[in-house]
């Protein structure tokens, strides 16, 4: 039996160490997940939450068999959707772009040239409508294959290629008219 499955029907049972457990192995990638669509901490923390809280009284009801990470993540970008929808989406995300796309710099100055190419490509994520910013997060920072994505956002998989493939047009286009990068530097970032 794969490991959520055991913890699954260990919380079943009644056992807090095995949801503490759970808990634990998903909530990293549940919060990036979260943040990445809101950019907001405490909106993510608030989400990770009641992903959990939905997730425990849900638990009988669940056929696990693998992992629980796509029912996880169902979970989380169904709160993440009725929080943007409540709220005005935030344009900008520098703090949360900063740490993203941080990497070992040689200089100052590839640390500051590479920090405002990644602040430009981030403002055209955020700018991605909902159902095309969820996929981008989950396809390219939570590496999930197009059925578990279309699993988590409940929608065929034909769905998400093409929301997918819309998506990086949007990306491409906005970064190749945006004259503060170079054309070379924008078709590398779409």
């Amino acid at each position: 039996m794969a490991e959520d499955a055991e913890l699954a029907s260990r919380i079943c049972r009644g056992d807090i160490d095995a949801f503490e457990a759970l808990y634990e192995k998903h909530r990293r990638k549940l919060y990036q997940t979260a943040f990445a669509i809101t950019g907001d901490r405490s909106a993510s923390e608030e989400i990770l939450q009641d992903a959990f809280v939905r997730a425990y009284a849900a638990m009988d009801r669940v056929h696990c068999s693998d992992s629980l990470s796509p029912w996880l993540h169902r979970i989380t970008v169904n709160l993440t959707y009725n929080w943007t929808r409540s709220r005005q989406w935030p344009l900008s995300l520098d703090a949360f772009a900063d740490r993203l796309f941080a990497g070992p710099t040689a200089c100052p100055e590839h640390a500051a040239e590479d920090s405002e190419v990644h602040d430009i490509v981030w403002e055209a994520i955020t700018s991605l409508n909902f159902n095309q910013r969820a996929v981008v997060v989950l396809f390219y920072f939570q590496g999930f294959a197009l059925p578990e994505i279309a699993y988590i956002l409940d929608c065929p998989t034909g769905t998400v290629k093409s929301r997918l493939h819309r998506a990086l047009k949007a990306l491409r286009h906005t970064l190749t008219e945006d004259r503060r990068l170079t054309v070379e530097v924008a078709l590398a970032a779409s």
